[in-house]
């Protein structure tokens, strides 16, 4: 269920709502006013630093490797053209 962001245009305030699928639409909780606009969103990500580790590992042992070292470039094997 997506989480958007609005901005009423009657009393000029910023607000998230839940809205699913069919639903008629939001309303300002600050006026129940019905002239929204939806707004750019941003979100959070977050990475515990074991990715990069666990993403070489798995280029290692994907079958691109040639006895510890790679055949053709990069790690693709060189189907990709970047070495």
């Amino acid at each position: 269920m997506p989480i958007y962001e609005y901005r009423c245009s009657q009393c000029d305030r910023s607000f998230e709502a839940f809205v699913r699928p069919g639903d008629a639409g939001a309303q300002c909780p600050h006026c129940n006013g019905s002239k929204l606009t939806r707004e750019m969103s941003t979100f959070a990500s977050r990475s515990n630093g074991d990715s990069t580790a666990a993403a070489v590992s798995a280029i290692a042992n994907s079958g691109t490797s040639n006895g510890g070292s790679f055949t053709g470039g990069g790690c693709c094997g060189g189907s990709c053209g970047c070495h």
